[in-house]
């Protein structure tokens, strides 16, 4: 069997940063960045009861039905409702991947992702952030530096341990590649070597991205299972 052709962008929401993350890193075609910049506002917004119902597909319904969920807005992401178990649901943007990926302005990109305590306290804090400068039209060098900054300073918090999300949506449009999708989940861990986890390696189930500029690596797991419990495909063909 062959291994999967998605290719992991460093997503902190994956992602990540979770980025994540998002999220993936895609082909360039014709050897030409095929998003050269942000296409307009409208392309990435979507209705928001269909948001709603997007990123509570991101984990199965005994976790996301009390979870937060979060919509983004023109000036960044809202709370559409309030949970009660910790665990915040919302769907990440192509911008949430590596800053040098050729889709980091893929419209098309909806990353569904429900992080668990540890991670909606360690990464939405940086969604936030990436997100809100995004909006305001600064560059990915300013991101980038803005990031980096915020870190050094402490105004953005250190990974927790235990950090995770779930992204088993069926629904989500990751990457323009095989399938578009894949069931899986994301644990993130401070950064480590790839072959501490095994991760990369044929027959490995486990794919590892390193977060830039956040000190951060998240491993996949695929589940075989959308949220839903149906079937999922483990591997592209």
């Amino acid at each position: 069997m062959e291994r999967s052709r998605f290719t992991p962008s460093a997503s902190l929401m994956v992602a990540i940063i979770c980025a994540l993350a998002g999220s993936w890193q895609m082909q360039a075609q014709d050897n030409k960045t095929p998003y050269p910049s942000m296409a307009p506002l409208d392309q990435y917004l979507m209705e928001r009861n269909a948001e709603i119902a997007l990123a509570r597909s991101a984990a199965p319904a005994a976790i996301s039905n009390d979870a937060t969920v979060l919509v983004l807005g023109r000036k960044g992401y809202e709370t559409a409702a309030t949970g009660k178990n910790g665990f915040v649901c919302l769907v990440n943007r192509a911008w949430m991947s590596e800053f040098d990926s050729p889709g980091y302005w893929n419209p098309k990109n909806r990353s569904a992702l429900c992080l668990n305590p540890p991670g909606a306290r360690s990464i939405l804090p940086i969604t936030y952030r990436r997100t809100k400068m995004v909006l305001a039209g600064k560059s990915t060098a300013e991101i980038r530096e803005s990031v980096k900054a915020g870190l050094a300073k402490k105004e953005l918090p250190s990974l927790e341990p235990g950090a995770m999300c779930y992204m088993m949506s069926k629904n989500s449009y990751l990457t323009d590649d095989g399938g578009h999708n894949l069931a899986h989940l994301m644990f993130f861990t401070p950064a480590v070597n790839t072959a501490a986890l095994g991760a990369d390696l044929p027959g490995s189930p486990i794919i590892l991205f390193k977060a830039d500029p956040e000190p951060i690596s998240g491993f996949m797991v695929a589940t075989g299972m959308w949220s839903d419990g149906t079937p999922a495909p483990l591997l592209s063909q």
